[in-house]
C-alpha cells in the first residue's frame, strides 16, 4: 500500500462522492474531487480541505487536464475513485436517446476516460488504485432503468476487462467496483467481479483487493 494515498474522487462535490473523500481525507490521504458545476465543486473543497477540479469527466480533454493538474500539485497521484454517475428512470417506450447518451456519456464513457488517464500515470509509476463506485443495478435489471443499468453493467464489465490486461504484467492486479448500497450486495456468483457495500471502501483501501500493482 503506498505510505501516502494520492486520490481523485470523481462527482465529488456532493452525495456519495463529497462522503467518499471526506472519508479519505480523515484518514489522512491528500484529496481532490472533480465535478462539473464550478461553484459547488469550490464550495464542496473548502468543506473538506480537497484540491478541486472543474470538469466534465465525459469530455477527453477535461479527463486528461485534471489527471495533469493531479500530478502536477501532489507531485504524483496513486488512486482513483471512479464514483460520478447519474441515472433517470423512464419505461423504454419514452426513453429518448438523448437521455440514453447523456447517462453514458458520464457513467461510462467518463469513468473510461478517468481510468485510461490514470493508468497511463500508473504504468509509469509501476503502482496505482481504480475503485469504480456502482451499484446493484449493474447485477440485475428493473423496470424503467434501462440507461441507468446498462451503464452499470457496462461499468462492471469495463472493470473485468481492466484487471485482464494488468494481470498481463508482472505484478498481480485487482480492482472492484463498489456497490453504493449501504445494504449488503449480491455477490456474483461465477464472476471475477465481486461486489462490496460503499461504507467497506476505506476498511477495503486499507488492503490488497482494490491495489493495482503494475
Amino acid at each position: 500500500i503506498p505510505k501516502k494515498r494520492l486520490a481523485v474522487v470523481t462527482g465529488g462535490s456532493a452525495g456519495i462522492g463529497l462522503e467518499t473523500a471526506g472519508l479519505l481525507k480523515r484518514e489522512g490521504a491528500r484529496v481532490a474531487i472533480c465535478g462539473r458545476t464550478e461553484e459547488r465543486v469550490q464550495r464542496a473543497a473548502r468543506q473538506i480541505h480537497a484540491l478541486p477540479l472543474v470538469g466534465d469527466v465525459g469530455r477527453e480533454e477535461d479527463a486528461a487536464r485534471m489527471v495533469d493538474a493531479v500530478v502536477r500539485e501532489f507531485g504524483d497521484y496513486n488512486t482513483l475513485v471512479n464514483n460520478a454517475g447519474w441515472g433517470r428512470f423512464s419505461p423504454l417506450k419514452d426513453l429518448t436517446v438523448a437521455e440514453f447518451r447523456a447517462i453514458l456519456d458520464t457513467n461510462v464513457l467518463g469513468a473510461m476516460l478517468m481510468a485510461r488517464e490514470s493508468a497511463r500515470h500508473f504504468v509509469k509509476r509501476s503502482r496505482g488504485n481504480i475503485v469504480n463506485v456502482s451499484s446493484t443495478a449493474g447485477s440485475r435489471g428493473f423496470a424503467g432503468g434501462t440507461a441507468y443499468v446498462a451503464s452499470k453493467f457496462a461499468l462492471g464489465g469495463m472493470t473485468e476487462c481492466w484487471r485482464a490486461e494488468l494481470r498481463k504484467r508482472a505484478y498481480s492486479a485487482s480492482l472492484r467496483p463498489i456497490s453504493s448500497n449501504r445494504s449488503s450486495s449480491p455477490r456474483l456468483s461465477n464472476s471475477p467481479t465481486t461486489w462490496i457495500p460503499l461504507v467497506d471502501l476505506i476498511d477495503e483501501l486499507h488492503t490488497t483487493t482494490l491495489r493495482m500493482q503494475l
